[in-house]
């Protein structure tokens, strides 16, 4: 321990260990006792000094085996050092920078600090922080970082996009759009979080420009977390209004195509296939797909090497294109680059029995032309329906 506290129940834990657990996990009980907590409790963990005098002077005794002493920590942070911080700086806009700089320090400190931050307003300062300083890229951007770190909860989030003072998701837009690849990988969290919590007609007014914005944070790979919820937001964003043609028109489609080729992590790989479903719902992304060299080759390997999941919605992307866009170019191709005989190997293995009767129902539509091609296996043939 560095810096032991004493819950009400007499147990005491080491103060980052107790607060991840009452307030990172949110558990309202005494780890060792079970006993429950009330908010009171939470807010009051009583510094143990005896106990931390006791490992100090243990630390120093064995100095020589080259144990370093425990400093003395600071005392927590409160809700009026908070407030009075920011008031000062309403006062004064030139503190800022020095604000946000502290702001910083005290939510990296503890999981307690963060809420303590909440309790004072800070996430709707950070918020009016970034929409008054989007010309000041440091300050903006400083003020994101804070407000990821925080992670707000659904309800400061729809706070924040009713708040019409604010303008928190054009906030978002912008430093999407023009921020450092750090930021702009924070607002594509924060993003995704504020569409997760939007009205219907939030999500169907998007401009194609989003969808660019997020093709290009993909590209990038600013991080795994922040491609993982730019994909995310793409699924969550494509079935509403005239999405689809948006995301197809900003580049969407290439994009997941050139991303299946390296993707390594399984979700990330369901999330892409996932996309690519939504877009071949309409004629626009099956052409988009289609024009690509690899697109059918790269869906139909992937078919049976990920997951259920992933194959499913491989083969519902194949489904599409067969119903809709076929003609003799399209069906060749499907036959050269091993698709047909995908096909025919998800009805004799172990898969999900809608994926079985999709795979059943495209070979059947196309089997004048496919049935006796050389291009299938023998040992496949056998299963073609």
């Amino acid at each position: 321990m560095k810096d032991p506290v004493t819950l009400s129940t007499g147990i005491s834990y080491d103060r980052e260990n107790i607060e991840k657990w009452l307030f990172s996990f949110q558990n309202k009980t005494c780890p060792v006792t079970k006993s429950p907590l009330s908010e009171t409790d939470l807010n009051n963990l009583t510094p143990n000094h005896t106990l931390r005098r006791l490992i100090q002077s243990w630390c120093t005794l064995n100095a020589s085996f080259g144990v370093e002493r425990i400093p003395t920590p600071k005392s927590p942070i409160d809700k009026t050092q908070i407030l009075k911080l920011i008031n000062e700086t309403k006062k004064f806009p030139e503190k800022q920078h020095s604000c946000l700089v502290k702001l910083r320090s005290i939510v990296f400190e503890s999981e307690r600090n963060k809420k303590c931050l909440e309790s004072a307003g800070v996430i709707e300062f950070l918020a009016s922080t970034m929409k008054n300083n989007l010309n000041s890229s440091s300050l903006s951007e400083a003020a994101i970082e804070i407000l990821f770190h925080l992670n707000p909860s659904e309800v400061h989030i729809k706070s924040l996009i009713n708040n019409e003072r604010i303008q928190f998701i054009e906030s978002l837009f912008h430093v999407l759009k023009l921020g450092s690849y750090q930021s702009r990988g924070y607002a594509t969290m924060l993003l995704k979080s504020a569409y997760e919590v939007s009205d219907p007609i939030q999500l169907i007014s998007v401009k194609k420009s989003l969808f660019e914005d997020l093709m290009r944070v993909l590209i990038d790979k600013i991080s795994q977390q922040a491609s993982k919820a730019a994909l995310k937001l793409i699924v969550e964003l494509l079935p509403w209004g005239r999405n689809r043609i948006k995301a197809v028109e900003g580049g969407a489609v290439l994009v997941l195509i050139e991303l299946l080729f390296d993707v390594s992590e399984r979700r990330a790989c369901e999330l892409i296939l996932t996309g690519l479903d939504q877009l071949c719902g309409c004629a626009e992304g099956r052409a988009e797909l289609l024009n690509h060299g690899a697109g059918v080759a790269i869906v139909s390997k992937k078919i049976l090497r990920v997951s259920h999941v992933a194959s499913d919605r491989g083969v519902r992307i194949l489904s599409s294109i067969c119903r809709y866009s076929a003609n003799s170019r399209v069906l060749h191709e499907m036959l050269q680059v091993g698709a047909v005989s995908k096909l025919c190997l998800v009805l004799q293995v172990d898969s999900n029995f809608k994926t079985k009767e999709k795979a059943k129902e495209i070979l059947k539509l196309h089997s004048s032309i496919w049935k006796n091609s050389t291009c299938i296996p023998v040992p496949l043939l056998s299963s073609y329906p």
